[in-house]
Parts: structure tokens; C-alpha cells; sequence
């Protein structure tokens, strides 16, 4: 199964990629963790990435485009299912990411709209703290480490991103839905579009999904 996961930033698309991920056995390919590593590993194109990044903008659509079409034609990673996370944000992309999977005939099965409320987002996204080390999220009120600052999984310490403030945070969900909205009616004049509440808590939503899947006969049910 290949599906596309779009949805504003903190509506918990990471979170349901690896819930979905864990059951069906599917690759997670998360743009923003791609994203991430390039910045932490101080590449030229992360030092590009870090600038729209804090800023509350968006990466330009060729660098993402081509760092997409690398992973998704890779002989190594072809005829595998996988979740794709944050990508296409613009029109363009959409179109770009057409092109891509029709030239390695592997086509979607769904694109997974998660629709959520403004301010949702932002009550998930400036309580999110991050792990320095290992990168695991966890959340100061919907999911606090143990120990205050420390991780859980490896003893990092846990931060607050530099765009997880309310100013940056408003600015990237207005960004994101002044982008995003010609894409939701790209792909619901293709049929691919299955829009589901965001706002709802993410093992609800993951079953929801699921018994989508089982009922379009898209998996089994020995899979649930």
C-alpha cells in the first residue's frame, strides 16, 4: 500500500505515519525528518533548509521535488509500500510527484487529508519537546517524558524547536493552507482524497483508517 499523508503542521501526521507504519509494515518517508538530518548534519542544503525553516516558510519546491524523486525511484526501494509525510505542500509538487510515481508505476492507493483546528495545532505544537540524541518527540501535557527534560528512550536532553513558538506556528498553518488548498482539489478530482478529523486522538484515527482500508479491501484482516 502507498499512501500520502497531508495535513497543517501538528496535525500529526509523524504520529500516525509510525502507528500505520508499525501494522501495516510500510516505509515511513517523513520529508521533515529528511529535512531535519540534512540541518543537524550542516550540509550546504541543510544550511539553505534552516533558513525557511525558522523563518516559518517553505523549502522551495525543487530541492524537496528532487530529494523525493531520488527516494521514490531508488532501484533498492522499488515495489515497497510506504507512507509519505509532508510532501506535496504546493501544487507544483503535486503535479512533479505524478510525473514521479507514473514513471516507476507505483500510484497511490490514498491521499489522507487530516483535517484539524488552528488552535489544536498550536496546543500540540508549543508543548512538543524533541530529543537532541535520538530525535523521539514527546509532549510537556498529551505526552511528558518521566523525567522533566529528559528523554525516555536514551537519556537526551529534550528541547523546544525554534519554530515551535504561537507567532511561527500561525504563520506556517496560514502558509500551509494558502498552498495546500489547490492540492486538496487536485487530488479530489483524481479520487484519490479521504479526508478524516485530525483533531481526534491518534490510535482512534489510526482504527478509523484502518477499517477504511479493510473495507476497500486495500488489506486484510489479519493485518489489524
Amino acid at each position: 500500500m502507498r499512501l500520502v499523508l497531508l495535513g497543517a503542521p501538528g496535525a500529526g501526521k509523524g504520529t500516525q505515519a509510525k502507528l500505520l507504519e508499525k501494522v501495516l509494515g510500510l516505509k515511513h518517508i517523513s520529508m521533515g525528518d529528511i529535512l531535519r538530518e540534512e540541518m543537524k548534519n550542516n550540509t550546504p542544503l541543510g544550511q539553505e533548509v534552516k533558513k525557511y525553516v525558522e523563518s516559518g516558510g517553505l523549502v522551495p519546491d525543487e530541492v524537496v521535488t528532487k530529494i523525493i524523486e531520488l527516494k521514490l525511484t531508488d532501484k533498492n526501494f522499488a515495489g515497497q509500500g510506504y507512507l509519505l509525510d509532508g510532501f506535496p505542500r504546493t501544487a507544483s509538487q503535486a503535479e512533479d510527484l505524478d510525473k514521479i510515481v507514473t514513471s516507476v508505476a507505483q500510484p497511490f492507493d490514498y491521499v489522507v487529508y487530516m483535517e484539524v483546528d488552528s488552535e489544536v495545532v498550536i496546543q500540540r505544537l508549543t508543548g512538543r519537546r524533541v530529543c537532541r540524541s535520538c530525535g523521539a518527540l514527546f509532549h510537556t501535557t498529551n505526552m511528558p517524558s518521566k523525567q522533566e527534560g529528559v528523554c525516555d528512550s536514551c537519556g537526551g536532553e529534550l528541547y523546544q524547536r525554534p519554530d515551535d513558538n504561537e507567532e511561527t506556528i500561525r504563520k506556517r498553518i496560514n502558509v500551509y493552507l494558502e498552498s495546500t488548498a489547490p492540492i486538496i482539489d487536485y487530488y479530489k478530482a483524481k479520487g484519490l482524497l479521504l479526508a478524516v478529523d485530525g483533531n481526534q486522538e491518534a490510535g482512534k484515527l489510526k482504527d478509523e483508517l484502518l477499517e477504511i482500508f479493510k473495507k476497500d479491501g486495500k488489506i486484510d484482516s489479519h493485518q489489524i
